[in-house]
């Protein structure tokens, strides 16, 4: 089966999938191939719905996650895996029949509360925590993501040539879904990526590098931040960057383009009251 993931990948790639949910998706596979070895004591040629249903209440039933049983959302993102290796065995000529589609998925409870946890203070000492630390790539990050919006993997996929500093400018080439939007840039961001790059000794074509990489990673990012916080995360700052958009004014259509929502029931979330806040009210019967 290694050479089919090799060939599943090159699928992937070729479906316009981007570099996390190919890794996702191929690790969530392979986990369905261990099982089937576990389970059936031989290996996995090609897909049979009994096979997968089964797979499916293993997800639900028995394998666990710290201690619990995986979520209905979490069983979906494998079931999503295999429906797309279905349609790469079809397309290989592998299997004919299909044998998952999406009514196989569970229904999942909609969440109707925001996203966002963390506050405007919170993230302002985050960020001078990091400002007084000296570390001015690090500031240059966490002021872009808390100020524009950016995922992680747009920002660390930018190259210098993408960023216009005079027109407060920055081309998304390729957005989730191969999308390319133009974001803008507040002063925040402009002062920080200017002092950056006062100081940056890379001939990189990407603006964020590090002396081992042409393109800094994303782990080494989630690293540095837990050194300076347990709770704010590179996509909690994105929560955070739409939230603001809405309580600054922003319509909903108009916060839908600047985050680069495909569904603007993505956006609507952003325009419910937080957890913490329904708890406040809720106390308050």
């Amino acid at each position: 089966m290694i050479d089919f993931i090799e060939e599943y990948s090159a699928f992937l790639t070729q479906s316009g999938k981007s570099v996390n949910t190919i890794k996702t998706y191929i690790l969530n596979v392979q986990q369905y191939f261990k099982w089937f070895r576990d389970t059936y004591a031989m290996e996995c040629t090609k897909l049979y719905r009994e096979n997968v249903l089964d797979y499916k209440s293993y997800l639900l039933n028995i394998k666990k996650h710290k201690g619990k049983h995986l979520s209905a959302k979490t069983c979906n993102g494998h079931m999503s895996a295999l429906v797309s290796y279905n349609s790469f065995l079809l397309k290989r000529g592998t299997q004919n029949d299909v044998v998952i589609g999406k009514e196989d998925f569970c229904r999942v409870q909609s969440e109707y509360a925001n996203p966002c946890t963390i506050q405007k203070s919170d993230v302002e000492r985050f960020r001078q925590e990091i400002l007084e630390a000296g570390d001015k790539r690090l500031y240059a990050i966490t002021t872009t993501l808390a100020y524009s919006g950016l995922r992680i993997s747009e920002l660390l996929n930018t190259k210098v040539l993408d960023i216009n500093l005079q027109t407060k400018e920055l081309v998304v080439r390729k957005g989730k879904g191969g999308k390319q939007r133009t974001v803008y840039l507040n002063t925040k961001i402009v002062n920080a990526i200017r002092a950056y790059l006062s100081l940056r000794t890379s001939d990189s074509e990407y603006l964020f590098s590090s002396r081992e990489r042409e393109r800094l990673d994303r782990t080494v990012v989630n690293k540095l931040f837990k050194r300076y916080s347990s709770v704010i995360t590179p996509h909690s700052l994105r929560h955070f960057f739409v939230t603001r958009l809405l309580e600054s004014g922003f319509s909903i259509h108009e916060t839908m383009s600047i985050a680069g929502h495909s569904n603007v029931k993505t956006t609507m979330l952003y325009a419910h009251p937080s957890r913490e806040e329904m708890k406040r009210k809720t106390e308050l019967l």
